[in-house]
């Protein structure tokens, strides 16, 4: 009879329990307390992951009652929540603990009426353990934090209770302005109160990068310079930016991808293993990765970054304009939509492997992966009967969608022949666990609330990676883009990506087609 076995550990603070608290939502009324934060705590409420009590808040300016409010996010979870959605009776349980403060952001008054609405809770607990969620203007990070610890709502040490800040990203638009947004925010809260997040640290396949390094010997041996002949990074859509364009005129490809999502797998796939799996000794490991990435002149950036700008094309069947052309965007724009960088790592485990990272809009498909490409064999035994010779041995790391593994090495082809052909071994999420994977945001909203930082970044790894960003784009400042910068919607990117990756003999992989 076959045994199995399920190993358990958890990664950070794991399943601490949730001690009873209010959830203030700022931005309650946004895009973002719709689509994902209210999805995420009706979710967590329905597996028994809030706390007994509990209470959220939401501040906007719209002129909501508690019970309209109540009634807009109830059709927010059917549409956007896991089906079938909610029942009467699991709503209604739920919607007993909303609430609703109307008021600018920017007012005074706002913060008192929040602190009455505070201090209506029946429990201590209730008025004193507080998450505040951010989901706000960038520009109103720092005045929001001012304005709630005026109100003495936060303190940096809380006489009773806990209260900790969420701020979404961008964090910041280069290193000296998230310095300045670090040191604004330190005058009113400590370190350990702020949670910074980026949603793709949530996945469970970006979590699983460390489960698969750290818990498989067979593959953390072959880690290093000495197996690995190259990396490459890619998180690619389909989408273009749509109604983000105001956003995306003043951020572009590397500041809005690059910058934080890209760096981090990049983080969690090469940095050494921590001590331990507590949140402080795993991103020690990822600030010390971050600060080994080779920092560039401009002129060694414009040789190892590319960017690119999509022009009129057919994505799925369908034209679709240029970016030039899509609402708010200007007509001679030079913002990025795509951009590629070869990176290297002055460490010792990486010395001289090129990183290759690429994402961008309006691509050939939309998918995120890791792929680490072993050096090849010598051809001695087969150079002279194999044709062609055999491939080099990649494992691909398939983040999103159809998550899993693949792990490509070669096979004798059937036949009196000696031919070789490159075969897969894959493992699919869906087919091993079942289709159902936890959203980001509840994942990232337990750990919040738990205090468990490990999934979430740091003052100085938040400074790490804009100081990466900014070198990368050094390359290109305030210089038009050139035709070979230029793609069409629909492919993968601009020629000027293929001729930068082929001067050191490479050439990009195309990600892995999973029907």
């Amino acid at each position: 009879m076959e045994e199995s076995l399920i190993s358990s550990c958890v990664i950070g603070q794991g399943q601490q329990p949730v001690q009873p608290c209010s959830i203030v939502l700022f931005g309650a009324s946004g895009d973002l307390t719709r689509r994902k934060l209210m999805p995420a705590l009706f979710h967590l409420f329905q597996a028994g992951q809030l706390p007994d009590p509990f209470r959220i808040i939401g501040v906007a300016r719209r002129p909501y009652t508690d019970d309209s409010w109540r009634e807009e996010l109830r059709a927010a979870v059917q549409k956007h929540g896991r089906p079938p959605g909610p029942s009467d009776q699991e709503w209604e349980r739920f919607a007993a603990r909303i609430f609703y403060c109307r008021g600018d952001l920017d007012e005074p008054e706002t913060y008192r009426l929040l602190a009455g609405r505070l201090q209506e809770a029946e429990s201590d607990e209730l008025r004193h353990n507080i998450l505040f969620y951010l989901a706000t203007r960038p520009s109103q990070f720092a005045e929001v934090v001012e304005h709630l610890h005026r109100q003495g709502l936060v303190q940096s040490r809380p006489d009773k209770g806990w209260q900790r800040i969420v701020v979404e990203k961008p964090f910041g638009h280069d290193l000296a302005s998230a310095r300045a947004l670090n040191e604004t925010l330190a005058r009113f809260v400590s370190e350990e109160q702020l949670f910074r997040i980026d949603h793709y640290l949530g996945k469970e396949t970006v979590q699983n990068i460390m489960m698969f390094r750290f818990s498989n010997a067979a593959f953390e041996r072959l880690w290093n310079r000495d197996a690995i002949e190259q990396i490459q990074i890619t998180v690619s859509e389909t989408a273009g930016v749509g109604d983000r364009a105001g956003y995306y005129e003043e951020a572009g490809a590397l500041r809005d991808m690059l910058q934080n999502h890209l760096l981090q797998v990049l983080a969690l796939v090469t940095m050494e293993p921590p001590v331990s799996l507590e949140a402080e000794s795993i991103r020690d490991e990822k600030v010390k990765l971050l600060r080994s990435v080779r920092r560039y002149t401009p002129d060694q950036a414009a040789r190892h970054v590319v960017r690119g700008q999509y022009t009129a094309g057919q994505v799925d069947g369908r034209a679709v304009p240029a970016y030039r052309e899509e609402p708010r965007v200007r007509p001679d724009s030079c913002v990025e939509t795509y951009v590629a960088a070869r990176l290297f790592l002055d460490n010792w485990r990486w010395s001289g492997v090129p990183i290759y990272l690429r994402t961008g809009k309006r691509l050939a498909r939309t998918v995120s992966e890791v792929r680490i490409q072993f050096r090849p064999t010598p051809h001695v035994l087969f150079a002279a009967q194999c044709s062609p010779t055999p491939a080099p041995n990649a494992v691909t790391l398939r983040l999103q969608p159809r998550e899993g593994i693949s792990l490509r090495f070669n096979g004798k082809v059937p036949g009196l022949d000696l031919r070789a052909r490159p075969v897969r071994m894959h493992f699919d999420y869906n087919a091993e666990f079942g289709a159902y994977t936890p959203e980001a945001y509840e994942r990232l909203l337990r750990d919040a609330l738990a205090g468990d930082a490990t999934l979430f970044l740091r003052r100085d790894e938040i400074e790490a990676a804009w100081a990466i960003a900014d070198c990368l784009r050094a390359g290109w400042e305030d210089r038009p883009l050139t035709d070979s910068e230029f793609y069409p919607a629909g492919s993968w990117g601009p020629p000027a990506a293929d001729t930068m990756i082929a001067a050191m003999g490479h050439t990009w992989h195309e990600p892995l087609w999973i029907p």
